[in-house]
Parts: C-alpha cells; sequence; structure tokens
C-alpha cells in the first residue's frame, strides 16, 4: 500500500472540498432575495404601534341610535314567552291508532323473519 499516494488524494479531496464550500458560502451571501418584497411599515407613533383610526362622536352616536333602533324593533316583534310546560311539536299529521300500529308491527317483524330466513 503507497500511504504517500493515499495522503496525496486525500488533500486534494480536501482542497476540492474547501472550494466547494468557499462558493457556496459566497453564493448564500450575495443571492438576492426571491419572492415579494416585505410590505412598507405604516407611519407609526411614538410608542412604534401603527396608527389608529378614530371615530367622530357623531358618527358613533349615528351608529348607536340605529343600533338602539334594531333593538327596538327586535324586541317589538319578540312573541311573548309562554309559562307552559314543554310544548307538543306539531309534526302536521294526526296520531297513529294502536290498531295501525299493530299493523306495522306485524308487517316488520315478517320483513324481519323474511330476510333472516334468505341469509
Amino acid at each position: 500500500m503507497d500511504i504517500q499516494g493515499t495522503l496525496e488524494q486525500l488533500r486534494q479531496e480536501r482542497g476540492r472540498i474547501d472550494q466547494a464550500i468557499a462558493a457556496l458560502e459566497e453564493v448564500g451571501q450575495s443571492a438576492p432575495r426571491r419572492g415579494r418584497p416585505p410590505k412598507a411599515r405604516p407611519s407609526a407613533s411614538a410608542s412604534g404601534a401603527p396608527k389608529r383610526r378614530t371615530m367622530s362622536a357623531a358618527a358613533r352616536a349615528k351608529i348607536a341610535a340605529a343600533q338602539r333602533a334594531r333593538w327596538a324593533r327586535q324586541k317589538g316583534n319578540a312573541a311573548p314567552k309562554q309559562a307552559k310546560g314543554a310544548a307538543k311539536k306539531s309534526s302536521g299529521r294526526p296520531p297513529m291508532s294502536s290498531a295501525a300500529r299493530k299493523r306495522l308491527s306485524a308487517l316488520m317483524k315478517a320483513r324481519w323473519a323474511a330476510r333472516k330466513k334468505a341469509s
């Protein structure tokens, strides 16, 4: 085994690796930034926070009056609450008689028995 030859090859390889690292470092530093540029910051007050909009007193009073009118309209149209217990739901159809219920029950049991027999 030629130790001197191996050492020379390793030194050459180290030189190539050093050159590649240097080239990558240069590219990382000088590459232009990609994508959309950052937004310009709005004018900030002395505290550094962006300036907030303020509403005039007249505009605030107008909005408050409109909201009070909405509340009054809603309260006026609201139906009075009933003090009864649980109100029954109206399903729109008359209740089923016990004979009809028994007939439906027998039909379903026959269907289930037929399905069980088929499988």
